[in-house]
Formats: structure tokens, sequence, C-alpha cells
């Protein structure tokens, strides 16, 4: 599958957001949000949580295995050839995504869990980058309330987590901008539940993914 036909399965956000990826970071970042975009559709599409979990179990498995010996033809998995042997550290990405099959999917626990997946998945793209993967992780982990926002609503189980997260913008290189872009639009829109629209929240989308602060 062509880059273009790839970035087809990402959101708006995710598609402006690698818009200021460098080049040496882009195609790592197009690698996480196709595999990211692939397991929230399982999610979304689930009718029961057994058959989610068996979707998110194949997927949990190849991202397991030696990128030598992943099935040829998928085109998410293709994209993940960069990440290499580190790509096994996505399970907690996937992991993350399980969490929303199960029946409190808005409580504290669900969503702490859900946060930690996207955190260290980020963490692990900070290392292939030589970038600090601590504030990686702080990056993601605001990242994935804002994605929560969007897919769960206001609960009281975000607001607890939003509550007791640190909401310092996290001091990260050039490599990792897309990730500024996501914290900072978290950042900016953690009072009203993570809505975001309108001509001020894409002007600083901008801003932070040409200065990153």
């Amino acid at each position: 599958m062509a880059e273009t036909e790839l970035l087809g399965l990402l959101a708006p956000d995710r598609r402006l957001a690698l818009s200021y990826a460098p080049r040496a970071a882009r195609c790592l970042f197009l690698g996480l949000y196709a595999l990211d975009a692939r397991l929230g559709a399982v999610v979304r599409s689930a009718r029961e949580p057994v058959l989610g979990q068996i979707k998110l179990a194949w997927w949990r498995e190849r991202i397991a295995e030696n990128p030598a010996q992943r099935p040829r033809g998928e085109p998410v998995l293709g994209a993940l050839a960069a990440w290499g042997e580190s790509g096994s550290a996505l399970t907690a990405l996937i992991d993350g995504w399980e969490q929303q099959l199960g029946k409190e999917p808005t409580s504290t626990e669900s969503i702490r869990a859900f946060t930690q997946g996207r955190g260290e998945a980020c963490a692990a793209l900070a290392g292939l980058l030589g970038a600090d993967p601590i504030m990686a992780n702080r990056a993601g982990r605001g990242w994935a309330l804002l994605d929560l926002g969007a897919l769960q609503g206001p609960s009281a189980g975000l607001r607890a987590v939003t509550d007791e997260s640190d909401w310092q913008l996290p001091k990260l290189p050039r490599a990792l901008r897309p990730l500024s872009v996501h914290f900072g639009l978290a950042q900016r829109t953690r009072d009203r539940e993570f809505a975001v629209g309108g001509i001020g929240d894409l002007l600083v989308a901008m801003r932070l993914g040409l200065l990153g602060i």
C-alpha cells in the first residue's frame, strides 16, 4: 500500500501532525498512526468484546514476531517495518486498546491503562530517534486523553485521570514534533473535556507543529 493510501486510514489530526515530522521520523510516526487507527477500528466495530479480543490477539502475535516472519501484504505491518524489532514495544498500545472492550471502558482504571499503552508506545518511538523516552511517554499519555475525549465523551474516569496528569508541556526535540502537536492540543482543551474545534485550536496546532511551543 502506498503512503497516500495509508494516509487515508488516518484522522485529520494525525495527518496534520505528521506533516510536521522530519523525514527521518515520518515513517516511524506513520507506522504508529496506522497501527493505532487499525486497533481503534477493531474496538469500535466489535459487536462482542470477545470478537474484538480475538482480533487484537492476532495483532499482538504479529507485533511480537520477528519482522522478517510477519505476513507479507498486510499494509500496516509493512508500515511498521521501519520500527524493526522495536515494534514489539507496541504490544502495550494493543493492551491499552483492549481495555476499551471491557464493560467499563470509562472507568479510571481502564483510562489509565489506555494512557499507559499510548505512553509506552511513544517512549519506544523516542528511543528509536535518540530522544528522551520519559518526556515522550508523558506526551503520549496526554495525547491518549485527547483521543478518549473524542471517543468516549465526558466521564468521571476521564476527569479523574486528567486531574492527576502532569500538564506541563514536555521538552521534545524536533524529531518528535507531532507529539508536541497532540499534547499541546490536549493541554489546551482539557478544561472543555478535550473538545477540539474552531480556528483557535487549528492555529495552536500549527504553531506547535512549526515551533514546538
